[in-house]
């Protein structure tokens, strides 16, 4: 080899050193520093000249040779011509504490280990960055422990695979117990289908809306629970879990079954009134004619006409008693029946029509179909009737007019009440379905009656919307899902 053949190679080597983007240090069996790249030294602040031949004692910190025993593990390689690898912390001075992963590597000729390599790659921003997520990873599970809703993972065969602690407190059972599960198994039996399918839409990457689906406690119990769901993806996109949060509805509904009777004892209170004068009437002819019956008379038409008439006294007082105990009597929140709603509606328009009568409101009503069928729970749905007729008779203190209407729009039932009342301002048109929110003055209202219909409504998969003017009325529109068979 040439003199300049060996310049070339020496600058080529120097060359790939000097680019290295780790610390590279050779070591000889005096451990003495014998090359060290350009990596090393700006890492070290050190220079080439006060480098080069020195001991590594004078090149490296005493607390760091004395934490990491580097001269008794460079000997060792030198002794046994195996390499060792290790992880040590280096600060140089003025410079921040840094991480290096190193490894001292024996440079053997033949079977001699006459030179020893130390490798030292800088990992400082790999270990922050690590740390970072391992805080984040501790904050998120922190943040999922400590939430009072259900946070439940699965893999993509739908198998539970986290399940928290709000999970644990609410259904009883702890992650032991369902890890592996399908979450549908958790579900009431007459439901497993629809969680069971909205996974299975999931899992085909579609968008799926909450949906309230009721968790079977471990003590049998069913909870009723609303679910957002979310996919958790791979680095490909590919759907391979989902993410459930369930917010527990019990409390809420136990206190919405609270408004609902507090709401219908109020409304009762309203049509005391109208029921009193309206009992008074059959009760004065039944009176009157019991009174003839005690005079003696010979006239058997007239005292069967006078039998006839408190018979049909006490059959209309009757009738009024039995729609009032129709408002009064509690039934389960959760029961589903068919309802023939123009029956329902013009049954709850004949319980309210004395009330209306005495303030000098007419009620007209319109039905096109004498059957328009639907599913629901019939004493909420005429507590949101009874409430729209009496939030109309409360706009039109000096009389007016109330028309009524149910028609068939498609797959919808549409209930309409329409008033000609005092109108809602335009400002107040989007909270008169906020809890509490009321123009009535203090003592006069709760500001709840429409904020039930909306939720009695929303619970039946329906919507309430409200049109008004000022000064001329306002119309009320329900509308409901229709069910293919009529009731």
């Amino acid at each position: 080899m040439t003199e300049s053949s060996e310049g070339w190679y020496e600058n080529l080597y120097r060359m790939l050193l000097g680019n290295l983007p780790f610390s590279l240090v050779l070591i000889d069996r005096a451990l003495r520093v014998v090359s060290a790249n350009r990596n090393f030294l700006e890492k070290t602040r050190r220079s080439e000249e006060h480098t080069i031949g020195e001991a590594i004692r004078d090149v490296f910190p005493d607390v760091i040779l004395e934490f990491t025993r580097l001269e008794t593990k460079i000997c060792s390689v030198f002794d046994t011509g195996l390499p060792h690898e290790a992880q040590m912390t280096y600060r140089a001075p003025g410079i921040p504490t840094r991480t290096y992963y190193y490894t001292v590597i024996p440079v053997k000729s033949g079977n001699v280990v006459e030179h020893t390599m130390l490798v030292m790659d800088d990992i400082t921003e790999k270990v922050q960055l690590s740390e970072k997520a391992r805080m984040v990873e501790r904050h998120l599970a922190s943040v999922v422990e400590s939430a009072n809703d259900l946070v439940i993972s699965t893999d993509a065969e739908h198998h539970i695979i986290s399940w928290n602690a709000a999970a644990e407190r609410i259904s009883g059972y702890l992650i032991d117990d369902v890890r592996g599960r399908l979450l549908s198994d958790l579900c009431e039996t007459a439901q497993r289908h629809e969680m069971t399918e909205i996974i299975r839409r999931l899992s085909s990457g579609d968008v799926v809306k909450s949906q309230e689906i009721n968790l079977v406690a471990r003590s049998g119990r069913l909870i009723p629970v609303d679910w957002s769901y979310s996919p958790i993806r791979d680095d490909d996109g590919k759907v391979n879990g989902a993410v459930a949060v369930g917010r527990d509805l019990s409390e809420r509904r136990a206190f919405e079954k609270h408004l609902y009777q507090s709401e219908k004892l109020a409304a009762l209170g309203v049509m005391a009134g109208g029921i009193a004068h309206e009992l008074r009437n059959p009760l004065s002819v039944s009176f009157s004619a019991a009174q003839f019956l005690l005079e003696p008379s010979h006239d058997p038409a007239f005292q069967q006409e006078c039998v006839q008439k408190i018979i049909d006294g006490i059959q209309r007082a009757s009738t009024i008693i039995e729609n009032l105990l129709r408002f009064a009597r509690p039934s389960p929140s959760d029961r589903v029946e068919p309802i023939n709603l123009v029956a329902l509606v013009h049954e709850t328009v004949c319980v309210l029509a004395p009330q209306v009568k005495l303030r000098k409101i007419k009620v007209y009503e319109d039905y096109e179909d004498p059957s328009v069928p639907i599913s629901g729970n019939a004493d909420l749905l005429r507590q949101v009737v009874m409430n729209l007729i009496l939030n109309a008779d409360q706009s039109m203190p000096t009389g007016g007019e109330i028309r009524i209407s149910v028609r068939r729009e498609v797959a919808e039932a549409a209930i309409c009440v329409c008033d000609t009342g005092c109108g809602i301002p335009s400002a107040h048109l989007g909270k008169v379905f906020d809890p509490f929110f009321t123009t009535q003055p203090v003592g006069k209202g709760t500001g709840l009656g429409l904020s039930l219909c909306y939720t009695i409504v929303k619970q039946h998969g329906g919507d309430i919307g409200v049109g008004s003017v000022a000064g001329q009325g306002s119309t009320f529109t329900v509308r409901l899902p229709l069910t293919a068979i009529d009731s």
